[in-house]
């Protein structure tokens, strides 16, 4: 679960009641895209031939540029979400994080759920002893990838929502600086953070 009860009137679009413009709610998506097409590569790992979570993302870009409807860009957003169910670990959760990338352009706050997903992935990848840094590292990234346009609601949404998204937003540990080699996970993930 990562929608409170409570909406913010920030991320629901003006047409809808709230003060979300349509700029803000499209870079919302770009970034939501962008966090799930950073850890696609745990998917596409274990299942190469199912594009439902890459076909997800590119849905939430098209919805960006107008060419796909808000209904359309959802309904493929589904079926990444259908690809994860099968799924443990790593792949489980790239594929989530996917298609909440496409269900942003229908409820803005899902941005935080291809967010957390991601995170979840990359800690799912990590060894145990190294699966919470790892994770500080994917939020940290993500943060670098945020428009400074949309950036303070973001930040302010996560620790907002931090504890429906499982802490992933504020974990207990600081983080380390990255050292040039020896990522905290294996070669075969670390190809991700490129």
């Amino acid at each position: 679960m990562i929608l409170s009860k409570v909406r913010d009137p920030r991320l629901i679009t003006i047409r809808r009641g709230g003060s979300l413009t349509d700029e803000h709610h499209q870079l919302l998506t770009l970034w939501a895209a962008r966090c799930a097409e950073h850890v696609l590569p745990l998917f596409e790992n274990v299942c190469p031939d199912d594009l439902r979570p890459r076909l997800a993302i590119d849905a939430a870009r098209t919805w960006v540029r107008g060419d796909m409807n808000m209904m359309q860009a959802r309904a493929v957003g589904g079926h990444s979400m259908g690809a994860a169910r099968p799924l443990r670990g790593a792949a489980r959760f790239a594929a989530y994080a996917a298609g909440q990338a496409a269900c942003v352009p229908h409820v803005a706050e899902h941005d935080l759920g291809a967010a957390a997903y991601a995170i979840k992935a990359i800690q799912a990848a990590a060894t145990p002893e190294k699966a919470e840094l790892a994770g500080i590292r994917e939020r940290d990234w993500q943060r670098d990838q945020l428009p400074p346009e949309i950036r303070d609601l973001v930040l302010e949404d996560q620790r907002r929502r931090n504890d429906i998204c499982w802490h992933v937003f504020s974990p207990t540990q600081t983080p380390t600086p990255m050292p040039r080699k020896g990522y905290p996970f294996s070669s075969r993930e670390a190809c991700i953070l490129s």
